[in-house]
């Protein structure tokens, strides 16, 4: 039997307070007072006999204790909304919730809806996009149905599954009148005199970034900017000297335009598998599946025309 003190409530603070990292942050989502926030998880924490976050930082992170109590937790709360969904008439069939990371959202993801919503009309679609951490943490909620994006690291994947549905790779892009595009013999190294646009630290490509800078001794001291936001990168490097470190599948329409091109670079070292994370303990709604196999039509069709 589980433990009787433990309650829904301590659970859903649990969530809330690792998703947002902070107890203030989790009681004004939560609309609890900060108090009763903190004496939930503190209530948690006495039942499980540990602690559950690390406290010594400004920000809250979890323990390896807590790391291990949030996989199951959160899946918990997923599988009983998705009952209590389905014991409400099969509310979960009408709405497909999909995570998208970026490059999704921008290559394969528009057509595949559009046949979608063409085939299925009863249907709506719900597209959450955001970093891979805050999606993953989405879909081990059950806030998405499935996460459509780059494999996560293995020590992220407990009790969740990949699907590979193509490869790809992070590119160099830059305005079309770039002076660097007029380089003769361009390298990498060149690119440290200007403004550097990357994907901030959760992202997955971030690491992939970091390792291909340091392999050519490109060093911390060039003026970078953070940012997931697609449309500031876009307009920001078109209007500036900038260059942008980016999934392929974000400005492969504004390379075709001709709006932006890439830098002579090879990024081969920066391949990697796109596709379908879903949590195992679930078994996806018809609708679901149905638009899984719309977006595995868009991605053979993607494969071949490479």
């Amino acid at each position: 039997m589980i433990d009787p003190r433990i309650k829904i409530r301590h659970i859903a603070c649990f969530l809330e307070v690792a998703r947002l990292r902070s107890v203030v942050n989790a009681a004004e989502a939560l609309n609890i007072s900060q108090p009763a926030a903190t004496k939930t998880v503190q209530e948690l924490e006495e039942v499980l006999g540990g602690s559950l976050f690390d406290r010594s930082r400004r920000r809250l992170s979890l323990t390896p204790f807590g790391e291990i109590f949030y996989r199951y937790a959160s899946t918990s709360i997923a599988a009983l909304r998705q009952g209590i969904d389905a014991a409400r008439g099969a509310q979960e069939t009408t709405l497909v919730k999909i995570g998208a990371l970026p490059s999704v959202s921008a290559r394969i993801l528009p057509e595949a809806v559009r046949r979608f919503t063409l085939s299925e009309p009863g249907i709506k679609s719900r597209i959450i996009t955001g970093p891979n951490n805050y999606l993953l943490a989405q879909l081990r909620s059950g806030d998405v149905d499935l996460v459509i994006g780059r494999m996560a690291e293995p020590e992220l994947m407990l009790g969740l599954s990949f699907e590979h549905l193509y490869s790809e790779q992070v590119v160099i892009a830059v305005r079309p009148d770039h002076p660097l595009l007029d380089e003769q013999e361009f390298t990498l190294s060149m690119v440290e005199g200007y403004q550097t646009l990357l994907p901030t630290p959760g992202s997955v490509i971030r690491p992939l970034v970091e390792r291909i800078l340091l392999a050519y001794g490109i060093g911390e001291g060039r003026e970078e900017i953070e940012t997931v936001s697609n449309a500031f990168g876009r307009a920001y490097i078109r209007q500036t000297d900038a260059i942008w470190f980016i999934s392929e599948g974000v400005v492969a329409e504004d390379i075709a335009d001709g709006h932006l091109r890439l830098l002579p670079f090879d990024m081969s070292e920066t391949l990697g598998p796109v596709g379908f994370t879903t949590r195992n303990d679930t078994t996806l709604a018809l609708a679901t599946s149905a638009l899984m196999q719309t977006v595995r039509d868009v991605a053979a069709g993607l494969r071949q025309a490479s």
